[in-house]
């Protein structure tokens, strides 16, 4: 089993998640909210995780597919009824995210928009919060050593709360909890990992470390993504896609781009409950064209590591593992973009964008996904 020490503590294997109590101990946890999703109640995937506690742990099954604030607090009252002590996130992103929010407010009170990024609230957030172990089942967000929780706010904008503090305490990486997943989200959430990847490396900052860990995540997932949609027990490839994401979001500590500058609000946007990865998917083949004239030699380095040019390359990907064809596909009306593209300059990632976008800019990236 390999431990890893790099922002958070990792622990990677098939199988680590039977350890889950015996971690949780070791940070204090004894009486732990388990956040998770009704699907993988329903499909029997916290059968993994919920016996292994002893008394058994207190259940939050309720995670929307894009975590809201409403959900957060009732998690908390459920936190707080059961007086627990720390909290265990088992799930794809969202429940991640959500578990993220929750432990925020064990230390900090509502509203949850004043900690936003975008709001001055990296300041405001402290390490006065209880533990937080992260748990993933999907290979896309990496959520699980992020220091980000992407959450849909009271007042309806969906929003970044960045802090070192938000680091999960302790993730296990499990690749057998994803050998289960299907096409569609194994495609869906291996994009997001892969975006992860693609816009930390081409981000402005100076980050050599991040950069190469970037680089060595898209390596493992570029050929693993097209073998874990096609079968889903390819244990090689999903062990690479799960250590693609772990790499993707522990490079991200970089900065993003402007894929995710756009699919924060698209997220947000009410009536569709867009899938992140999807979208992430659809826009990186157009903003990689738009950046491509800022990043010079790594537009190169992109195009040996996926064998041709990156936005061909990607699009031609989306197609083969069932990536839907445009933002139309998805629901989205074309007069829905100009609020998209006005909201994408206030996000968070917006700023680290290698070539900083204006509202028309994003507003033609649209476009072209559409």
């Amino acid at each position: 089993m390999a431990t890893i020490n790099y922002l958070t503590r990792v622990e990677f294997d098939f199988g680590a998640v039977s350890r889950a109590p015996v971690f949780a101990a070791e940070l204090g946890i004894t009486t732990p909210l388990v956040v998770t999703d009704r699907g993988l109640v329903e499909a029997g995937l916290t059968d993994a995780l919920l016996p292994l506690f002893n008394p058994a742990p207190t259940l939050f099954d309720d995670t929307p597919s894009n975590p809201t604030e409403d959900a957060v607090l009732a998690a908390f009252e459920g936190y707080q009824a059961n007086q627990c002590d720390g909290i265990v996130a088992f799930g794809g992103g969202s429940s991640i995210d959500l578990a993220k929010g929750v432990r925020l407010l064990t230390g900090h009170p509502p509203p949850l928009a004043q900690y936003a990024a975008i709001e001055g609230g990296v300041a405001k957030i402290n390490g006065g919060i209880c533990p937080l172990v992260a748990i993933p089942t999907t290979a896309g967000t990496g959520s699980e050593v992020g220091r980000a929780a992407v959450l849909t706010m009271a007042d309806g904008r969906k929003l970044g709360v960045l802090s070192p503090h938000m680091l999960p305490s302790l993730s296990i990486c499990d690749p057998e909890l994803t050998l289960g997943l299907g096409p569609g989200l194994t495609a869906a959430t291996g994009m997001d990992a892969l975006s992860h990847c693609l816009e930390t490396f081409m981000a402005a900052a100076i980050n050599p470390p991040a950069e190469a860990i970037a680089l060595d995540g898209l390596r493992r997932g570029f050929p693993a993504l097209p073998r874990a949609v096609a079968d889903g027990g390819d244990r090689d490839a999903r062990w690479a896609m799960m250590m693609a994401s772990m790499e993707g979001a522990m490079a991200f500590q970089k900065g993003l781009g402007a894929i995710h500058s756009l699919t924060h609000p698209m997220g947000a946007l009410k009536g569709l409950n867009l899938h992140h990865g999807t979208l992430n998917a659809i826009l990186a083949p157009p903003v990689l064209r738009f950046n491509q004239p800022a990043i010079g030699e790594k537009w190169t380095t992109l195009s040996d590591i996926l064998g041709g040019e990156p936005d061909q390359v990607i699009a031609a990907l989306n197609t083969r593992i069932g990536i839907p064809s445009g933002l139309a596909a998805l629901g989205v009306s074309e007069d829905q973009l100009d609020e998209v593209a006005e909201a994408a300059t206030r996000d968070h990632c917006h700023a680290t964008n290698p070539r900083v976008a204006t509202v028309p800019e994003y507003r033609a990236i649209l476009a072209e996904a559409f």
